[in-house]
């Protein structure tokens, strides 16, 4: 009896390690549900009939850093390597960038702002070429990693507390705090899309933006722990079935509060960024018609293309830096 009451108690804590994916498959894909809506009509006549589309595939970059190794770097840039805010020995054209450092050692470190602006390319000639299912998969796709720009911890070296004794912390900021209050407590009127005039720009400021906000996210946890003993801090919850040790709904919600609202406050440019970078790309594209796109179905190679990598999701182990 007391073995089989050790073996549980053992099998629970190995439940902690629960995985977390960048901003959470949830908030990932809350924002590029709700970016949609964002948008003029001429384009809500392709986006709105694939809402489920693009709100459901907001999360395959993550799930491609299963089989892809040169993924993760996509996700992050552990900004802080290139000295001090604002970080003016690091161009920000990716050319000079390389020339500095080495394309390398800029993958190393990850490339977040350069792949959005990359992936802002693809966008925009996919318009051009009146791709309809090409258009919604990049659309989907690009607004993770524009969405991953405006987490803290993905412009920030120790991203998941390891240097300072805060290991999950990560998987905290942005999966379980969004989890938690997005739907009951959070505000996303946000009104619309507009022009981005400099994407390249607009990206960069918001990373500068996370780089700067890091410090706060570690501190402020650190602070509120010193306040809750460890049977407060955490809780146990059913989560898929399985009962898995949690953060607290209290100590969730403190830490939001001691934060002023940061996680919702980055939610929201998250969900305006993700959808004035859909409306800049097609109107950079010459904003073709859309109507005649918003009825054709993915075909059979699109089809076989997300089966496999759920597959791969489902059975692999992910490839190079983790967020958890």
């Amino acid at each position: 009896m007391l073995y089989t009451k050790w073996l549980t108690t053992v099998i629970l804590l190995l439940a902690l390690q629960q995985n977390a994916y960048c901003w959470g498959f949830f908030a990932h894909q809350k924002i590029n549900y709700l970016a949609v809506f964002m948008l003029p009509p001429e384009m809500m006549v392709l986006y709105k009939p694939h809402i489920v589309f693009l709100s459901e595939h907001s999360v395959d970059p993550d799930k491609r850093r299963y089989s892809v190794a040169q993924e993760a770097p996509r996700h992050f840039i552990d900004i802080d390597y290139y000295g001090a805010y604002p970080y003016p020995l690091l161009p920000r054209k990716w050319e000079e960038a390389v020339g500095c450092y080495t394309e390398d050692t800029l993958t190393a470190r990850g490339i977040v702002p350069w792949w959005v602006q990359i992936m802002q390319q693809r966008l925009t000639n996919a318009f051009k070429e009146r791709n309809g299912s090409l258009i919604l998969k990049l659309s989907a796709e690009i607004g993770h990693y524009i969405a991953d720009a405006h987490v803290p911890l993905h412009a920030c070296s120790n991203h998941n507390g390891q240097h300072t004794s805060q290991q999950g912390i990560h998987g905290f900021w942005e999966s379980r705090v969004p989890e938690l209050l997005a739907e009951k407590n959070w505000d996303f009127f946000i009104g619309k899309a507009t022009y981005l005039t400099s994407p390249g720009e607009f990206i960069w400021q918001r990373v500068l933006e996370s780089a700067t906000a890091a410090d706060t996210v570690l501190r402020c946890e650190k602070d509120l722990t010193k306040k809750f003993p460890p049977d407060r801090k955490f809780a146990f919850e059913l989560r898929n079935g399985m009962l898995m040790r949690q953060y607290s709904s209290d100590f969730t919600t403190a830490y939001s509060d001691l934060l002023n609202g940061m996680v919702e406050r980055r939610m929201r440019q998250s969900i305006y960024a993700v959808a004035s970078f859909w409306y800049t790309a097609w109107v950079n594209a010459g904003q073709p018609d859309l109507k005649e796109l918003s009825g054709k179905d993915f075909g059979q190679a699109d089809l076989l293309e997300f089966e496999e990598l759920n597959m791969q999701w489902k059975a692999g182990k992910t490839m190079g830096k983790n967020c958890e």
